[in-house]
C-alpha cells in the first residue's frame, strides 16, 4: 500500500514519524512523507527507505499555522501542496501527523475518497492553554484553544481512524466525542531496542561523591522542575552531595530560582544535548525525574523520557499526572509524588536516597518491563495491524 504521511514540519528530525514510517516499510508498505523546508534542502530524498518530498515554506506561512483555525489562509496554502503530493505519488491512504494540518488535508482529499488516519501526537488544544505567548495580546484574542478543541472533535469524527499515545488518551477522546472505541488505536511513544542495547556495555558511574537526580527534556513551567529546585534547600541538609542535573534548554527563571534559594551549586544546567548522550547521563544518575504538573494533556500522555529512564534500569520519581502514575505504579518502577508538592517530592527523594536496595529493585522492574513489553517493535504492532486492515 502507498501510504502518504503528512507532516507540516521539517524532516528529519521527528522520532515518532521516523519510527512509524520504518515499521510500516518493514511490513511491506511504501511510505511517502510530505514535509516542509525553510532552506535549500533537496526537494526529494530517501531516508531509511522513507521517500521524503519537501515543499518550500517560509516564516510567514509558519506564523500563519498558529492561526490555522482562526483564519483559513494557512489551510488554503497547504492544500495546494498536499493535492500535488497526493497526485504525484498516487497515494492510497493518508496518515496525518497532528491536527495543525488536518483541515488542509481533509480539504485536499475530498474528491479522492481515500482512507484517512489522524495521528494525535498530543492533546494540542489542552496544551495550548499553557503556551506563554498565547497569554499575551494579540495572540490571546486571535488564537482560541476552545476553537481548536472544536476542530479536533470535528476531525476525529470525520476521519477513518485515530491514533493516540496512551490508553488514557483513548478513553478521554472517546468519552468527549462519543466515537466508537474501535476507531481509536493506541501507539505509545516507546524506545527502540537500539537505545539501550547499544549501551549495555557502558559502565555505570563508579564515583559516589554525588547523589544525582536527573531530568531530561523541555524545561517550561508545566514540566515541574521548580518543584525539584525548591526541594534542594532541605535536601542539601540531609544529602550533602545532592546534585540536580537538567539536560534541556537553560531556563532563565529556573536559574534565577536556584540562585535565590542559594542552591545554584546543587543544580547543573547542561543545556540541550544530542540524544546520543542520554544513555550516559541516565547511567550516571541515581534517580530520574518527571515532576510534571497535572493537566488534561499530561494526564493522558507519556513522556518518552520515562521509557528511556526505565530501559537503563534507573528508579523513577514522577508526579501523579495520571498516565505516568498509572504505568509507574503498575510496573513498580519508581515512586510517585503529588504534583507541585515540594514536601512530598523531598520526602520521596530522601526515601530513595536512604534505601539503595529499593532503588535497585525499582530500576530492575522498569528494565524488565521495557524489555518484555514496551519496546517499539512490540508496541507498534497495533499500527501495523491497522494498515494491514485497509
Amino acid at each position: 500500500m502507498r501510504i502518504g504521511m503528512i507532516l507540516d514540519k521539517t524532516f528529519p528530525p521527528d522520532p515518532r514519524v521516523h519510527n512509524e514510517a520504518i515499521e510500516l516499510i518493514k511490513s511491506g508498505h511504501e511510505v511517502f512523507l510530505f514535509s516542509l523546508t525553510y532552506s535549500n534542502q533537496s526537494s526529494e530524498e530517501v531516508i531509511d527507505g522513507i521517500q521524503v518530498k519537501r515543499y518550500k515554506s517560509n516564516t510567514l506561512e509558519y506564523k500563519l499555522s498558529a492561526l490555522a483555525y482562526t483564519i483559513p489562509l494557512y489551510s488554503t496554502l497547504m492544500k495546494k501542496k498536499i493535492v500535488h503530493f497526493l497526485e504525484k505519488f498516487s497515494i492510497e491512504v493518508i496518515h496525518i501527523h497532528d491536527m495543525v494540518v488536518a483541515e488542509a488535508v481533509l480539504n485536499a482529499c475530498k474528491k479522492k475518497e481515500l482512507p484517512v488516519v489522524l495521528d494525535l501526537h498530543e492533546n494540542r488544544p489542552q496544551i495550548m492553554k499553557f503556551y506563554p505567548h498565547l497569554k499575551k495580546f494579540p495572540q490571546s484574542v486571535l488564537i482560541s484553544p476552545k476553537k481548536w478543541q472544536q476542530k479536533e472533535e470535528e476531525f476525529v469524527k470525520n476521519v477513518d481512524n485515530v491514533i493516540v499515545v496512551t490508553e488514557e488518551a483513548k478513553e478521554e477522546v472517546c468519552k468527549r466525542t462519543s466515537i466508537n472505541s474501535d476507531k481509536v488505536v493506541v501507539v505509545p511513544n516507546t524506545v527502540r531496542k537500539s537505545f539501550f542495547e547499544e549501551d549495555e556495555g557502558l559502565d555505570e558511574r563508579t564515583e559516589k561523591d554525588t547523589f544525582k537526580l536527573l531530568y531530561i527534556g523541555d524545561t517550561g513551567e508545566r514540566r515541574g522542575l521548580a518543584t525539584a529546585i525548591k526541594s534542594l534547600p532541605t535536601l542539601k541538609k540531609e544529602i550533602e552531595n545532592i546534585q540536580l542535573v537538567i539536560v534541556g534548554s537553560v531556563n532563565a527563571e529556573l536559574k534565577k530560582l536556584s540562585e535565590e534559594l542559594k542552591v545554584e551549586k546543587q543544580v547543573s544546567f547542561e543545556g540541550w544535548q544530542e540524544e546520543t548522550t542520554f544513555p550516559k547521563y541516565i547511567k550516571h544518575s541515581d534517580v530520574c525525574l518527571s515532576p510534571l504538573h497535572r493537566n488534561l494533556h499530561h494526564d493522558t500522555t507519556h513522556a518518552n523520557k520515562l521509557f528511556q529512564y526505565m530501559s537503563l534500569r534507573k528508579p523513577l520519581l514522577v508526579s501523579d499526572a495520571t498516565a505516568q502514575k498509572n504505568i509507574v505504579e503498575k510496573v513498580n518502577a519508581g515512586l510517585v509524588h503529588e504534583a507541585k508538592n515540594v514536601e512530598d517530592f523531598t520526602d520521596k527523594v530522601l526515601r530513595l536516597y536512604k534505601d539503595e536496595l529499593l532503588r535497585k529493585e525499582l530500576g530492575k522492574n522498569g528494565g524488565a518491563f521495557i524489555r518484555s513489553e514496551f519496546t517499539w517493535n512490540k508496541t507498534s504492532k497495533e499500527l501495523v495491524n491497522l494498515y494491514n486492515s485497509f
